[in-house]
């Protein structure tokens, strides 16, 4: 399995509600793990794949809020969805104020419980990407001389070359050599494209920090 595939670790000690939510999954190539308890996963759980967590309530030895509270211990950023038999709005309310995205009352309904993982792994997939554009873009940043930085920030504020070049006492036409170093060097293919991969994606604080 590919690092970047998702999985859907499921959680439960119960082989059949394994074996048939996996089922499930697998029957629209979602790929899934299954433990019959939290410590189990644990010795199995990999941060680095995109995934979410089906997790049963009550386990013997080690609840799934038990868990749950490793997790954050852990500072792990894996969307929790409890499913429980014995469920009540207190139970619940305590999963969902812990980070948990969601709780399911046993028997679910296999669409709805389907449609929640597959928006939550287009969601973890999503974000992931993000971070990834994020630190290839923080790495490219590094590149850039103190002039295009100086320039870029300019820029992204919506200044024009010649502004540029006034502000900067230097000609516009080396206004545009550094504009034209800048995209290449962060890989973008026009203003509007440098504005929204530095500004939307990186964010400000990466133009301080690099």
């Amino acid at each position: 399995m590919s690092t970047n595939t998702p999985v859907v670790y499921i959680v439960d000690d119960d082989e059949a509600v394994r074996t048939s939510l996996a089922w499930l999954l697998n029957s629209v190539n979602i790929q899934t793990e299954c433990f019959d308890g939290p410590q189990a996963f644990l010795k199995s759980y990999d941060a680095t794949k995109p995934s979410c967590l089906i997790l049963d309530v009550r386990m013997p030895e080690v609840s799934g809020f038990q868990l749950q509270e490793t997790l954050n211990e852990l500072g792990a950023a894996i969307p929790i969805i409890f499913v429980s038999g014995h469920g009540d709005i207190p139970m619940s309310v305590r999963a969902l104020q812990n980070g948990a995205i969601d709780f399911f009352e046993k028997p679910y309904h296999s669409q709805m419980i389907l449609e929640r993982i597959q928006r939550t792994l287009k969601s973890v997939i999503d974000n992931q990407q993000a971070r990834l554009r994020r630190q290839q873009l923080h790495t490219r940043l590094k590149f850039l001389t103190a002039r295009e930085r100086e320039i870029m920030e300019k820029v992204i504020l919506g200044a024009s070359s010649k502004v540029i070049a006034r502000e900067l006492n230097i000609s516009t036409k080396t206004v545009d050599v550094h504009r034209a170093s800048i995209k290449e060097k962060l890989g973008c293919q026009s203003t509007a494209s440098l504005v929204r991969d530095v500004l939307l994606d990186a964010g400000p604080h990466f133009l301080r920090a690099a």
